[in-house]
């Protein structure tokens, strides 16, 4: 009974979510929301909406434009096609893969629902992975935003772009060596009917990408705006000057760094400004470190690809990526 309500409970929860979030977003400092009852926003908590919808204009183009170049492969690009462009071979695959973010200047808000619907298309696994994770990073719009905002160490822009695929074709040989189970929550089958309905609903194929592309924009939608929340409510509450007293040594000051980037779950596009301005507090390799975790796994992400894989998989590939990067990172000569 549960099972078959779970669907409707969490439409109505995101819809609820997304009301809540509208209405609060429009209130003044004083709202009213009707005759003797009254809020009274406090200055911290008016901090929290501003950070909520800094992050929120950040991610929603991003996430429409991945939803869209999704429902566009579901509709377009058929399995044999997947299946013929990339190279037979996984180790000639995965780099070439890591390569990929070079022609989709996508943040990590967009790349799950794309990664997702090319697994489901007949992509490796382990090749998606590298794409998911490097593609955030290796891409030229994040490369160029980390110079701009590094104008005084350019270099990070190339050792942000070397880590990110470097640790990105790791995992990506880890899940090839040791998944052997397709770890999509989606099953086959129901996939199937999922494109079948569509098929008979729609008439044609641009109609059919508009559908495939708002239905997954509410899959992930409702999980951005509570990932947004969460991160923006721990922006303003937790104390620089903690992070930093906790951050003396080298491996604290990296574990805090990610946990930041984790936390606040910025854009690739944007977190590189958030960086810089711990310039002097951290070390260049613990914001190396920011910059490569944060893209690769944050708070939203986690929640989106828990919609997407399973839940073992997911958590086998957040101790992956968290060991690799805290790794690299700590022997980057920087």
């Amino acid at each position: 009974m549960l099972a078959k309500i779970r669907p409707f409970l969490i439409e109505i929860i995101g819809a609820v979510l997304l009301g809540l979030s509208v209405v609060w977003l429009t209130a003044d400092r004083d709202y009213s929301w009707f005759s003797g009852f009254r809020i009274e926003w406090s200055s911290r908590w008016l901090d929290v909406k501003t950070f909520f919808l800094s992050i929120l204009l950040e991610a929603i183009p991003f996430v429409l434009l991945g939803v869209f170049f999704s429902a566009f492969i579901q509709t377009f690009v058929s399995e044999e096609q997947v299946r013929r462009w990339m190279p037979k071979h996984p180790l000639v695959a995965l780099p070439i893969a890591g390569l990929l973010g070079f022609l989709f200047p996508v943040c990590e808000c967009a790349i799950v629902p794309v990664v997702r619907r090319l697994i489901q298309k007949g992509m490796p696994v382990s090749v998606g992975v590298v794409f998911l994770l490097a593609g955030p990073i290796v891409n030229p719009v994040v490369l160029s935003s980390t110079y701009v905002a590094f104008a005084r160490q350019p270099d990070m822009a190339l050792y942000r772009g070397v880590v990110g695929f470097l640790v990105a074709l790791a995992v990506g040989l880890l899940v090839w060596l040791f998944v052997k189970k397709n770890p999509l929550r989606l099953g086959t089958e129901a996939q199937i009917r999922h494109e079948a309905a569509h098929s008979e609903a729609m008439r044609g194929k641009l109609s059919a990408t508009f559908a495939h592309a708002v239905d997954e924009f509410f899959d992930m939608g409702k999980f951005l705006l509570f990932g947004a929340l969460v991160s923006s409510i721990l922006q303003v509450y937790i104390s620089r000057d903690f992070l930093v007293q906790i951050g003396q040594t080298p491996i604290t000051s990296h574990l805090v760094m990610m946990g930041m980037a984790y936390l606040f779950s910025l854009c690739s596009e944007a977190d590189a400004f958030i960086a810089a301005s711990f310039s002097g507090t951290f070390q260049s390799s613990s914001l190396l470190a920011f910059l490569v975790f944060g893209p690769m796994l944050d708070f939203k992400t986690t929640l989106m690809l828990l919609l997407t894989f399973r839940f073992g998989f997911v958590v086998k590939l957040v101790v992956a990526i968290t060991m690799l990067v805290l790794a690299v990172t700590l022997l980057m000569p920087i």
